[in-house]
């Protein structure tokens, strides 16, 4: 008898889903432990601070001190390089194809990707005076997961209190005083007093409150059991005698007799077993009819494809066998 039964592709059914998770710090000692850092970016030119540009850690919470010339030259590139020709954050002018091959507009200006929340958010501010500063939150992904649940973030400090829209906009009250970019962990103040940022990026009575989303994939295999299968018990206390030579029971032996499941097992190509699935309570095999168990995986990635591509590969290396524990 094999009692190894393989999958067909028919089998198995992966549904993608996302969960969440609430997080809460009220300490700067906690931001430290959970890696979430505390920057402050300043617009100077290397040449007016050529002795020591680098920042020590007093003024950036976090793991690591960072250049605050860096901190804010990163944020511009990254999220504000469209916004930076109005002075109140309007598109940069990019160039148009018409339709009799004439170009209209700044060719020589390209249009960045600044990871925008939504379509309906149309501008971003970005401060570029002479050493005007921004102050920048950075959540780190094992945290934030995929990204931030939109409308989560609570940001709160003696002088502030900031929420955000779900549009990627921070708002305290109905003023916009940054941007959060939920795919990257980072909250970003652009619009806010010097005194604001200065206890934003250094001070000791702030909490910070958001939701992570990860996105978990169920595998569902499907586990059928023919009225023909499994018909038959492996479970040694059938056996008649005290050394269990073998010969079953009267009572095992009948064509009335109905073995029941209790474990299924999900085996490799290599007969290796790889996951378990316990039933709640014996299940008896019908010898009528189809019997058949759902059995539901859960995995989730951390980020990304690369994530995914490790969990169909552990997927298909899971799909080939499985085995009913019968009692």
């Amino acid at each position: 008898m094999n009692v190894f039964k393989p999958f067909l592709t028919s089998d198995t059914l992966i549904s993608p889903f996302e969960v969440n998770k609430s997080f809460y710090y009220s300490d700067p000692d906690n931001f430290i432990i959970a890696g979430i850092g505390r920057y402050e970016g300043i617009n100077i030119l290397p040449e007016d601070s050529p002795l020591n540009p680098w920042i020590s850690g007093a003024n950036n919470i976090g793991y690591y001190p960072q250049d605050r010339i860096l901190v804010y030259r990163s944020i511009r590139e990254l999220y504000y390089s469209n916004y930076l020709s109005g002075s109140n954050g309007s598109p940069v002018n990019t160039a148009s194809f018409n339709n009799d091959g004439t170009i209209t507009g700044e060719y020589y200006t390209p249009n960045y990707y600044n990871y925008l929340s939504s379509t309906l958010t149309a501008s971003r501010y970005f401060p570029t005076g002479d050493r005007e500063r921004i102050g920048v939150i950075s959540i780190p992904s094992n945290l934030y997961g995929e990204h931030i649940q939109p409308g989560t973030l609570n940001l709160q400090g003696t002088s502030f209190s900031y929420t955000d829209d779900t549009n990627g906009n921070i708002f305290s009250g109905s003023q916009k005083v940054g941007d959060i970019i939920y795919e990257h962990g980072m909250a970003i103040l652009t619009s806010a007093s010097n005194h604001i940022i200065d206890e934003f990026v250094s001070g000791s009575n702030i909490t910070a409150s958001f939701s992570s989303s990860f996105k978990i994939y169920e595998t569902q295999y499907k586990c059928t059991v023919r009225e023909n299968e499994f018909n038959y018990t492996l479970n040694p206390t059938a056996t008649s005698g005290s050394t269990n030579s073998g010969v079953y029971r009267d009572f095992a032996t009948g064509s009335y007799f109905t073995p029941y499941a209790t474990t299924i097992g999900l085996y490799n190509n290599d007969y290796e077993l790889i996951a378990v699935a316990k039933l709640a309570q014996p299940l008896p095999l019908s010898s009528v009819t189809d019997t058949t168990v759902l059995v539901n995986l859960d995995m989730f990635s951390w980020i990304g494809f690369t994530k995914i591509k490790k969990y169909l590969t552990f997927h298909n290396f899971l799909k080939t066998l499985l085995v009913l524990c019968i009692k």
